[in-house]
């Protein structure tokens, strides 16, 4: 039961900063350019 009180504000921690982690992606324009990474992970074969 211990663990619990480590163990709930650990993941809300995880989980606020993959959300800012995200936001922050979306805001600098990480995803501005989606055809370009498509081209890369195509084989020139």
């Amino acid at each position: 039961m211990e663990a619990l009180y480590i163990l709930i504000p650990l993941g809300l921690t995880i989980i606020f900063a993959a959300g800012a982690a995200l936001i922050w992606a979306i805001h600098s324009g990480q995803f501005e350019n989606l055809e370009q990474a498509e081209r890369l992970g195509l084989d020139d074969e």
